[in-house]
């Protein structure tokens, strides 16, 4: 049965690939590049795959995009359900942001750290929380200047503080060096926050100029997590175990190849 989608230098593969990932093809092309070098082919020695990588790659990506279940996907590259998740599980952890370069000596950098819930259906990851459903709490860094996403953390349950999943998350090393922002639910950690109101006491009109400036620097990574929830994987994951960190990882990569001018 043939397939609807592939990423074939046909007229219409850029057309699938900028429609169903968000993606230029030149980007899509990085991808592929990146997945290729991580032993995306195999080993090699077994039943070669049905599919070409580039539209193995293009799968996975239109599968984090969209959400769409398996047997939906399956007809539209003309492969079975079980083609389908072999595919997903095979290359979903290939798609890993980059450990972030170290601090260069004498260069201010500025990060930006946030948690957002992400829905889920496996109760092993995720905790009733805040948002009246069952979801995981990610944490994300951001670079301020470029907006590209230089780290995120392991998924943990959505009832737990964003404080404790930051001390627990092993992010605090990966920013040593850096100065990193941060809301007031970050209190405690060392991290750069708000200035806190405190009763009978208003703040003075420098820490409100200061506030101001920290929440309009701040909206940076609101919008980062905008941009990233245009793949609908993270509005509602399916996926088991360290599905969701695959997932998370994997639309990391892809906003930071859409942002990157």
């Amino acid at each position: 049965m043939g397939g609807v989608l592939w990423a074939g230098p046909v007229w219409a593969g850029p057309v699938w690939v900028e429609t169903f990932t968000g993606l230029r093809m030149d980007r899509f092309a990085k991808l592929v590049r990146v997945v290729g070098e991580r032993g995306g082919e195999g080993p090699g020695g077994g039943r070669p795959w049905c599919l070409p990588l580039a539209d193995r790659v293009l799968l996975v990506a239109v599968y984090y995009r969209t959400n769409l279940t398996m047997r939906q996907l399956a007809p539209l590259f003309g492969v079975s359900p079980a083609t389908v998740c072999r595919v997903i599980q095979r290359l979903g952890p290939l798609l890993a942001l980059e450990p972030a370069p170290r601090p260069v000596a004498d260069v201010d950098r500025l990060w930006i750290v946030d948690g957002t819930l992400i829905p889920v259906r496996d109760r092993s990851v995720g905790a009733s929380s805040r948002n009246c459903r069952f979801s995981a709490n990610v944490q994300v860094v951001i670079d301020a200047d470029t907006r590209l996403v230089v780290a995120s953390a392991r998924p943990a349950p959505g009832n737990k503080a964003d404080a404790h999943v930051w001390r627990e998350s092993g992010l605090p090393a990966t920013a040593a060096g850096t100065t990193v922002i941060a809301d007031g639910a970050y209190l405690g950690t060392g991290l750069i926050v708000p200035h806190r109101k405190r009763a009978g006491r208003p703040l003075l009109r420098g820490q409100q100029e200061d506030n101001a400036e920290h929440r309009r620097v701040r909206a940076r990574v609101e919008h980062s997590f905008a941009r990233m929830k245009n793949w609908k994987i993270l509005r509602d994951c399916r996926q088991k175990g360290d599905g969701l960190h695959h997932a998370v990882q994997a639309v990391a990569i892809m906003h930071n190849l859409a942002v990157t001018r």
